[in-house]
């Protein structure tokens, strides 16, 4: 045990230490990725704060959950290992220990919840493991995957609340530092606390004035409602399920009582906006729970106005049709894709003119639509509907104001009617 003083100011005798952390790291060296970490000058510049980016999503599996599985496999004895194991993830977790289990021999049998990414089931079975679909929330499957564990004495592999599993975790942050000394802030995402609670204690351990945030999405914030004494209701469907925990970890509901300086909360456009800026700025991949933190930055400019923030991409897992959502669903914020109604007489050639108006204004038209069904209003009129590309929201009300100003009454979609 170790002890240590954090935004408490009290001491608090922790179940994991910085040499179980540094040992976690000799243990699994070579058998997980040293990710880059760089500094990010647009994102820098959008921030107000100098950012630079832990790229856990470059792990094999794509996400630094493999490190504290692995770390926690590698402990088990010959018996234990031919056994097996059991796990319940929505994803990452699961994949790190299918993995890795398939790599050292050891059948590993995981319960994923309804509704978890199909990138992320076809994955973790892809890689050997036995996989039941099983449960409606986080929860429901944690219980069956321990009533299978105790039912055929499996190791259950907990996703965050075991500190052989925080160890390895805890290894993000010996390289982050590592590669960035000069770090003044961590900001990391937070589901069930595991990747905080080994990245505090080291971080800490390093750097004593570094200070630790961590981040939920609004609809799960368990661990703010811990910290606060708040009780914020937990649910509903989020971009971020990687961090969707009801329950929040033991052992780090201990570390950031000691550790960690606040708990943001960041909103779904926040995180959707994150995973699409990471994509075009930095042209690369990360899943809502991934994009978390750097949501919370953007969103919070204050608390890092000036400092040397370092931000965890912790996972990349993400299903390409709910991308393809976001994607279109933040470049509609932005007003870089508008959806208009144009009000026309129906008759040969307007809509050539209707799209020539368009294109002379320097718009691409994405899709096009008539509807002829109005029952109030003339049977010689229709409403054309356009799905139009803008360089940004300045430049499509320009095209809609080129359509006004001939002569086209124009409408929002999901506008009324005038």
């Amino acid at each position: 045990m170790t002890t240590l003083m954090g935004m408490t100011s009290k001491p608090a005798l922790l179940p994991v230490t910085f040499p179980d952390i540094e040992a976690a790291a000799r243990t699994i060296v070579g058998a997980v990725e040293t990710t880059p970490a760089r500094h990010s000058r647009i994102l820098s510049t959008l921030a107000g704060a100098e950012i630079f980016l832990k790229f856990e999503n470059l792990q094999f599996t794509a996400s630094f959950k493999e490190r504290g599985a692995l770390n926690k496999l590698l402990s088990l004895d010959e018996a234990a290992r031919k056994r097996g194991v059991a796990a319940m993830s929505a994803g990452n977790h699961a994949q790190g220990v299918a993995y890795h289990a398939g790599r050292l021999k050891i059948p590993a049998t995981i319960v994923m919840p309804e509704g978890t990414p199909f990138t992320k089931v076809k994955h973790t079975r892809d890689f050997g493991a036995r996989v039941l679909i099983e449960g409606g929330s986080l929860s429901q499957s944690f219980a069956r995957a321990q009533a299978i564990a105790t039912a055929d004495n499996l190791v259950f592999i907990h996703p965050y609340d075991d500190p052989l599993v925080i160890a390895g975790a805890g290894t993000v942050a010996l390289e982050f530092l590592r590669q960035v000394p000069a770090l003044e802030i961590l900001v990391i995402p937070v589901g069930g606390g595991g990747l905080i609670s080994g990245m505090a204690i080291a971080a800490k351990a390093i750097n004593p004035r570094l200070r630790v945030f961590g981040v939920e999405t609004k609809l799960y914030p368990s661990m703010y409602n811990e910290t606060k004494g708040t009780q914020h209701p937990c649910g509903g469907q989020t971009i971020a399920e990687g961090i969707a925990v009801k329950d929040a970890g033991a052992i780090a509901r201990q570390v950031i009582g000691a550790l960690v300086e606040d708990i943001l909360l960041a909103g779904e456009p926040e995180i959707e906006a994150a995973i699409v800026k990471l994509l075009e700025i930095e042209k690369t991949l990360a899943e809502g729970a991934g994009a978390a933190a750097l949501a919370a930055v953007l969103a919070h400019p204050k608390l890092f106005a000036g400092r040397n923030t370092g931000v965890v991409i912790s996972g990349g897992n993400i299903d390409m049709r709910l991308l393809s959502n976001v994607i279109l669903r933040e470049l509609t914020r932005e007003g870089r894709i508008t959806s208009l109604i144009v009000a026309i007489e129906d008759r040969p050639g307007v809509l050539a003119r209707v799209a020539s108006l368009i294109g002379e204004a320097g718009g691409n038209i994405m899709e096009v639509s008539h509807n002829r069904l109005m029952t109030g209003a003339s049977a010689k009129s229709a409403d054309l509907g356009l799905v139009i590309e803008a360089r940004d929201e300045a430049h499509a009300d320009e095209i809609k104001s080129r359509l006004q100003q001939a002569g086209y009454a124009v409408r929002e979609a999901g506008d009324p009617a005038s």
